[in-house]
């Protein structure tokens, strides 16, 4: 057995988000050796969405040890701690500036970590724009067959190298099976999303026919199931809370609001409710009764369209009238449900695929983005000029966090100019907005 697959493993996980944050920590366990004794550090990328302590704790993924970097910070621990893995959880954007820093950094070195990188749920948008963002890594996870598949076709389509699409699932899938057994009322969740819909119209709809829901069913128990609350930002921006929407709603007694970890959710979950959320894969895999709304139409905007052929389609009038959908047994194995077992194996290549750059003769190459200067020399700069790097990866002059932590005045100044964006977001943008359509 190769020593890689036996010794303790150091990864790094570095991520911009709540969601992200949960999918990098699981993924860095899922990919590890069985057995392996795994020493998990944890960086938040400095930004917009960097999540709360109380968002952090309700992720329920444990490292042992977290800190808030610049991207600068971030590099600087990379050029000088030794891992063994690298998961990079950040948006496309923030995945192709770190891969040109590291690069920068790592420069010369053959033993550096393998970089792994992927996305965090449903891929229905942004397909070509967010891949390349992050082609350069080692391992592209796919989270499933027909994501393996749209990877390699565009990384192929544009004469890019695409051996590091690797087929994995979502690591957060898990959980006991539906038995509709759980001694207590029929329980109807619906998995609210930030920023799907976005409409005050749509989002409103949707509150008034769930309570409607509750109202015609009072046997049940009928809960918005909450990603974020009110001034939390997670990976979408929420600009009209549910909680806010709520306020002017007269909801009957069997009508809650939730928070939680969503797989504590599922376990007393009788029918899921969406329009698109990653959730509904979740649930499918526990073989909860799934409905993915229709009743605003079946849209790319809405991200819905990603569950055409799934026999998930419905609408509330027939949520209403006792419908509940059957899923499609292809469609699922295509999507990496593995609702009929599988999922025990689906990451197993990719732990294959470590092991074996980590025992690679001579170590690892260097990391080659098919972006460069040359292959795009009009969108490469301004992405990592965002994270304060010059086209060649290094710091630019000035850059955040020159090797020491911010003093007590800064970080005042800090969450105070967080709050004032996220007020922006939330309070003054739609009225500005509001005010231009009249």
């Amino acid at each position: 057995m190769p020593a890689s697959a036996t010794k303790a493993r150091r990864v790094a996980v570095l991520a911009d988000s709540d969601t992200r944050w949960k999918w990098g920590a699981l993924t860095a366990a899922r990919v590890s050796p069985h057995g392996a004794d795994l020493h998990l550090d944890g960086y938040l990328l400095r930004g917009r969405a960097t999540p709360t302590a109380r968002q952090l704790a309700e992720v329920g993924a444990v490292a042992d040890s977290l800190r808030e970097v610049t991207a600068a910070e971030f590099l600087r621990a990379m050029a000088e701690e030794p891992y063994d893995v690298l998961v990079l959880a950040l948006v496309g954007g923030g995945v192709q500036a770190m891969l040109h820093g590291l690069a920068h950094v790592w420069e010369g070195r053959t033993d550096r970590p393998v970089v792994v990188t992927g996305y965090v749920g449903v891929v229905y948008e942004k397909l070509t724009d967010g891949l390349l963002l992050r082609h350069g890594a080692d391992l592209v996870l796919a989270n499933s067959r027909q994501d393996a598949e749209r990877f390699r076709a565009v990384y192929e389509g544009v004469g890019a190298d695409a051996s590091a699409v690797t087929e994995v699932a979502l690591p957060f899938l898990g959980g006991a099976a539906h038995t509709g057994d759980h001694g207590h009322p029929h329980t109807v969740v619906f998995a609210a999303q930030p920023s799907v819909p976005d409409s005050r119209a749509d989002r409103t709809y949707l509150l008034d026919r769930l309570i409607r829901h509750a109202r015609r069913h009072p046997d049940r128990d009928v809960l918005l199931k909450l990603r974020s609350k009110p001034g939390e930002h997670t990976t979408h921006i929420e600009e009209l809370p549910y909680q806010k929407l709520v306020q002017k709603a007269d909801p009957p007694p069997n009508f809650r609001l939730v928070y939680g970890h969503m797989g504590e959710v599922l376990d007393r979950t009788d029918l899921l409710v969406t329009v698109s959320s990653t959730a509904a894969l979740e649930s499918l895999h526990r073989r909860i009764p799934t409905a993915v709304l229709t009743d605003l139409g079946v849209r790319e905007a809405l991200g819905n369209h990603h569950f055409v052929g799934s026999g998930c389609l419905a609408s509330w009038d027939q949520l209403d009238d006792g419908h509940r959908p059957v899923p499609d047994p292809d469609w699922l194995a295509r999507q990496g449900v593995a609702a009929d077992g599988g999922y025990g194996t689906a990451f197993d290549t990719a732990r294959a695929r470590i092991t074996a750059l980590l025992d690679r003769p001579g170590g690892l190459p260097p990391l080659t983005p098919y972006y460069t200067p040359v292959t795009a020399p009009g969108y490469l700069p301004g992405i990592l000029a965002r994270h304060h790097l010059a086209p060649d990866g290094s710091p630019l002059p000035g850059a955040p966090a020159a090797g020491r932590e911010p003093g007590p005045v800064r970080q005042i100044v800090r969450r105070a100019a967080r709050g004032a964006y996220r007020h922006g977001v939330q309070r003054v943008a739609p009225v500005i907005r509001r005010m231009g359509e009249l």
